[in-house]
């Protein structure tokens, strides 16, 4: 894709009040432009309709944004993943994998689990390698592996999600039990009497955090 315009539009279009509460929201961890999702996307719109039709996915694209120190960039980035998902295989898993370790936060990681979990919905082969990222040094990925089949309803994997979610258990990490209690929550809403036996199995094991979260509907 042409870019160099996008981004220079993008660095015009910042605005530094805005850019000072966005990275105060992310604890001041990272730079912004102080540009809102909808008016990033508005810029995107032109370039984004080329890149729907296009039959290849821009990674020189991807890690460009992601290599650029304003986080807006990163946040294209996921915009542009998101309209090319349906064409994602597991060759794009380590790249994407790559992206989860770089600069990680809440804020990316949430949209990576995402496409991470599209993937793993149409080539299930890839379960095997999301049950390794769930016992992986990097938290991150564990959360990715934690939270990959979420809205997924009657087609989540019961026996990997138990299978993840045990290989975290015991951790101190928020961000970790967090994801535990979304996880169970969200398959609550499908079926709430296994999630309750879940509970019950190894609640002597799961933080209150995820107890907590994942009781919420039931």
């Amino acid at each position: 894709m042409e870019y160099d315009g996008l981004f220079l539009q993008m660095e015009h279009s910042g605005n530094k009040g805005q850019a000072s509460k966005m990275s105060a929201y992310m604890r001041n961890q990272f730079p912004f432009l102080g540009l809102p999702a909808p008016k990033r996307k508005n810029i995107c719109k032109e370039v984004f309709k080329t890149a729907r039709k296009e039959d290849f996915t821009d990674w020189d694209f991807i890690k460009t944004c992601w290599q650029k120190s304003y986080r807006e960039f990163k946040y294209v980035a996921m915009d542009y993943l998101i309209i090319r998902r349906k064409t994602l295989t597991p060759n794009d898993l380590p790249k994407i994998k790559e992206l989860a370790t770089k600069e990680p936060w809440w804020d990316t990681i949430d949209s990576l689990d995402k496409l991470v979990g599209g993937i793993a919905l149409n080539f299930p082969e890839i379960n095997k390698v999301l049950a390794k990222w769930s016992r992986d040094d990097n938290f991150w990925l564990r959360r990715i592996a934690i939270d990959h089949q979420l809205l997924r309803k009657e087609k989540t994997n019961t026996k990997l999600l138990e299978e993840i979610i045990v290989n975290n258990l015991g951790q101190t990490e928020f961000f970790i039990n967090k994801a535990i209690g979304w996880s169970l929550r969200d398959y609550s809403k499908t079926n709430p009497e296994w999630v309750l036996s879940f509970i019950e199995k190894y609640r002597d094991r799961l933080a209150p955090l995820s107890i907590k979260e994942a009781s919420k509907y039931l």
